[in-house]
């Protein structure tokens, strides 16, 4: 298939494609990622697996339309995942809580409903159509022309933001107090404990912390797709199947997932051939009498969608704790 794409389309074309294409996976990879990472830095941390955690994401598009509205778009940048963090925490603190000590179906309940309550509140208040939330002006325009094609600046802010979260995040596990605190109450909380810190506390600070992160994801996701009440379904299971290709708890994994299946589903919906072309292509027509006619036809841009989910069902029987997994769901 690969090999006819590359006879049809000249050279310099192929370059652009190629280039374009790959710039516009990693951005969406990267957009992923800051996406992904709170989740897998909530189930590391607490063996929590949180399954309102895009709902986190849509409020962070919500409240970046407001304050944007209000203010401009830096302050939203800054504010809103700051808001969505404390609402994170909030419900750790008066809702998680109280089921964590019943185990983790009763969180996974928990979370699952919680997920629907913050779609039906987004409905009631600002209604079920999208809002006009758009990339501020000094940010809408060419970052540079690749032959005849355009990068667009805010998908290079997008890049930039999410590997400036990713060292940051780094930086404050491995290198400050309370990152070794959050890392030693995951293995010895009792120890913790016993040395004065308050560890439930370190565990709400983690579960605003990952929400943040959500948050953040959702002001700069929610400019560059659409804002509105369904988006947190549409990135929900994407973002699953990340966390759980990168391994469970991994933010490696989920960076290296992320990447992955941001750059083969771009590719993906940009090529618009189908076995019928390859068959076209060596001298063998595919008619509507040929068996299997409408299957033969299919794009790999149609199949796009369903190839994270293949992924993961390969991931699952080859390599079940994924790709840099260190400890099981």
């Amino acid at each position: 298939m690969l090999l006819v794409v590359v006879v049809f389309i000249p050279r310099d074309v192929l370059v652009e494609f190629t280039l374009i294409t790959l710039l516009n996976g990693l951005s969406y990879g990267l957009l992923l990622f800051m996406l992904s990472s709170g989740l897998t830095l909530i189930f590391s941390m607490m063996g929590v697996l949180n399954f309102a955690h895009t709902g986190f994401y849509m409020i962070g598009a919500y409240f970046a339309y407001m304050i944007s509205d209000s203010f401009n778009f830096w302050v939203a940048l800054v504010l809103a995942p700051v808001l969505v963090g404390l609402l994170g925490a909030a419900v750790e603190r008066y809702g998680l809580r109280a089921v964590h000590k019943f185990g983790h179906i009763p969180e996974l309940l928990f979370t699952f409903g919680l997920s629907f309550v913050m779609v039906e509140v987004v409905q009631l208040i600002w209604g079920r159509s999208a809002v006009r939330y758009v990339i501020p002006p000094e940010l809408d325009g060419p970052l540079f022309t690749l032959y005849t094609t355009t990068f667009p600046i805010y998908r290079g802010f997008m890049m930039l933001v999410a590997l400036v979260m990713m060292l940051s995040i780094y930086l404050v596990l491995t290198r400050t107090r309370i990152g070794l605190v959050i890392q030693a109450s995951l293995t010895h909380p009792e120890m913790v404990e016993a040395l004065g810190h308050n560890v439930p506390r370190v565990f709400m600070l983690v579960f605003g912390g990952g929400c943040a992160l959500a948050g953040l994801a959702g002001v700069i996701g929610g400019n560059a797709f659409v804002t509105e009440p369904s988006m947190a379904a549409t990135v929900g299971s994407i973002i699953f199947v990340v966390v759980v290709v990168g391994g469970m708890g991994s933010l490696t994994g989920a960076l290296m997932a992320s990447l992955l299946i941001g750059v083969i589903q771009t590719f993906a919906v940009a090529i618009d051939y189908s076995i019928s072309d390859v068959l076209a292509f060596v001298g063998m027509m595919v008619t509507p009498e040929t068996p299997g006619y409408n299957v033969l036809r299919l794009t790999i841009a149609q199949t796009a969608p369903i190839l994270p989910y293949l992924f993961l069902v390969l991931m699952m029987i080859f390599r079940p704790r994924g790709l840099m997994g260190t400890r099981e769901g």
